[in-house]
């Protein structure tokens, strides 16, 4: 693969937005690319978030009480009324199409974003997710639900896989040194989103709502407006490092020794034939397969479990609970989210750093091994009504959950090169999507065929988190089978050519490591909005234990 399709012709000057435009010069700050990355991971991690819209939605008609359809009515129906409000599973599609169409589009287009470059991607990125919002906001205005799936759930849905991705390769070729700490600032950002955006909708919603209006179209525009300042930031923040470029006083591994990290570089048409990338692929699948699966039922199962526990009241199972004492575990129920939220966002940065010092493959088996575990003894701690076990157990695996998003490009770049991971990394998203499917629809199913069993509410989860830590053990067994990859898939060097550049050695007269008052300021603009995200999240968790 060469980028020379992307360089410009002798004495023409790069487009704004070419890759040959966005190499760096000298006194460059890579500590600028991180920020520049969480600009636009923070944005389209809104999609995390979306649910915040679907209660005031299915009242956009009625304003203050829903407006029911008539009870035979289909989704095929939904998507096209005028005259009804949208039901939440009606609405809740376009949870799925987000990550259906993230997967997909970022296996597509992967290849092309190497080709054109960071700065291009994230732009586009922009347009497609602010301008999907807008077409959102359209939809909203005028009750067709079919514009929501399309502008948010489609056209959005390209966004969020080219935004997702655009950062990696970017990331893993400034860090050689810290390929996991990397790549784990940035895509903590995709699961900080929602913890930044809900309140933020929330306080819109609020500002827009009249009484004709439930403030969500307005909401959607604003935010549109935002979030495109933001993520242009950061694709004009993008910048790549000049060829053969390393940071000061770095070598990488000597060949022979028995690291995981390779060499040379495999080719986007060649990685899906080795057997590495299957194996990898399978591991992401069932590490986000179990997670995604206690993502969805963590609210219900920590009401159904400890129940009258949550309000001292022992006695009453949840069953038995009255409305309001049912509104106020719910509320606990809301915090517990929270927490598990924070934990998502800590683990993406904490374990993909871990793996700079333990390695890749040895961080997946703490996932699977310490997550078997883990899955395993939770029916326990509920059954004994150890609260704080409980808790403690489900933040350690959505840490884990979200550790596995941002370990596994270091561990594709490991294996495969640094030349193509992001058109790699974006393929192998499709494992994302397989189980975005098979998660929720294990959990739920096994969920509904227990309680139509006749099974007590507090003992419906045991049998699907034995069978969520079942999909650990195969994942721990498809991680014990990865090796290097074989030396015949890597690439010429001829193919391997590194983007238009001047060549330089060592640090080129790039600043490697400096703080300086730009990149100071740079690291403000995404970290002062984390922090408002991080307060309002531990407002609503103290709850929790009081």
């Amino acid at each position: 693969m060469s980028y020379s399709a992307t360089a410009a012709a002798p004495g023409e000057t790069p487009g704004l937005l070419d890759l040959a435009r966005i190499v760096a010069r000298p006194g460059f700050n890579r500590w600028l690319v991180p920020p520049a990355a969480l600009a636009i991971h923070l944005c389209i991690g809104m999609a995390y978030g979306f649910s915040v819209f679907w209660l005031p939605l299915g009242q956009a008609i009625g304003i203050t009480a829903p407006v029911k359809c008539a009870a035979d009515s289909t989704l095929l129906d939904a998507l096209v009324t005028t005259t009804c409000d949208w039901r939440v599973a009606d609405l809740g599609w376009m949870f799925t199409l987000f990550f259906v169409v993230l997967g997909s589009s970022a296996a597509i287009w992967g290849g092309w974003l190497e080709r054109s470059g960071p700065r291009k991607a994230g732009f586009v990125a922009a347009l497609c997710w602010c301008g999907g919002l807008c077409i959102s906001a359209v939809g909203v205005y005028i009750h067709q639900l079919w514009l929501m799936w399309l502008g948010s759930g489609i056209i959005g849905g390209v966004g969020l896989g080219l935004g997702y991705i655009s950062p990696v390769s970017t990331l893993i070729k400034w860090f050689p040194d810290h390929r996991g700490m990397a790549t784990g600032m940035a895509i903590m950002g995709f699961g900080g989103g929602a913890m930044i955006g809900s309140p933020l909708a929330d306080i819109l919603m609020n500002q827009f709502r009249t009484a004709h209006s439930v403030g969500v179209w307005q909401t959607f525009v604003a935010m549109a407006a935002i979030y495109f300042v933001f993520m242009t930031a950061g694709a004009f923040g993008y910048r790549v490092p000049p060829a053969n470029w390393r940071p000061a006083g770095w070598q990488p591994a000597p060949r022979g020794t028995a690291s995981m990290i390779t060499h040379g570089n495999v080719a986007l048409q060649n990685a899906h034939k080795t057997p590495q990338f299957w194996l990898v692929w399978a591991v992401l699948c069932l590490n986000v397969s179990a997670g995604i699966g206690v993502i969805g039922m963590t609210s219900p199962m920590l009401q159904e479990i400890f129940a009258g526990d949550l309000i001292g009241k022992p006695e009453l199972a949840f069953g038995a609970l009255d409305p309001g004492q049912r509104k106020a575990i719910a509320t606990i129920a809301a915090a517990f989210i929270g927490l598990l939220s924070l934990f998502n966002i800590a683990g993406r940065f904490f374990w993909a750093s871990l793996s700079d010092k333990i390695g890749r493959k040895m961080t997946y088996f703490i996932f699977f091994g310490l997550g078997i575990v883990l899955y395993a003894s939770t029916p326990a701690f509920g059954h004994a009504g150890y609260l704080f076990l409980f808790v403690s157990a489900f933040c350690i695996i959505l840490s884990m959950y979200g550790g596995g998003f941002a370990t596994v490009p270091a561990y594709l770049a490991d294996l495969f090169g640094t030349q193509m991971v992001g058109a790699i990394h974006g393929r192998l998203l499709t494992a994302w999507s397989t189980a975005g499917i098979i998660g929720p629809v294990v959990v739920n199913y096994i969920r509904e065929a227990q309680i139509d069993a006749g099974v007590p509410r507090a003992l419906v989860y045991d049998r699907t988190l034995y069978i969520l830590a079942g999909m650990l053990v195969a994942g721990f067994i498809c991680n014990l089978m990865v090796r290097p990859v074989n030396a015949k898939w890597f690439m010429e060097q001829s193919e391997a050519a590194p983007p238009p550049a001047r060549e330089v050695g060592n640090d080129g007269g790039v600043d490697a490591g400096h703080f300086t008052l730009t990149a100071v300021l740079a690291w403000a603009g995404v970290g002062i909005p984390i922090a408002w995200g991080v307060w309002i999240t531990l407002s609503k968790v103290t709850v929790l234990f009081s």
